[in-house]
């Protein structure tokens, strides 16, 4: 799901239109979508992990 966001950004994809098209696909929020929040976690820790924060 991290992956597929970052390529989303890449692409100039707004975070909220990443968080509707993402899905979570495991876990107690099986086949819901994150919330805004949960998508800026998501790729900050991205940019942190890759160093361009």
């Amino acid at each position: 799901m991290a992956a597929y966001a970052r390529s989303l950004r890449a692409n100039g994809v707004p975070v909220p239109g990443i968080a509707r098209k993402l899905v979570i696909t495991s876990g107690k929020n099986k086949g819901q979508r994150p919330s805004i929040a949960t998508v800026y976690c998501i790729l900050a820790d991205a940019d942190q992990a890759d160093g361009t924060a």
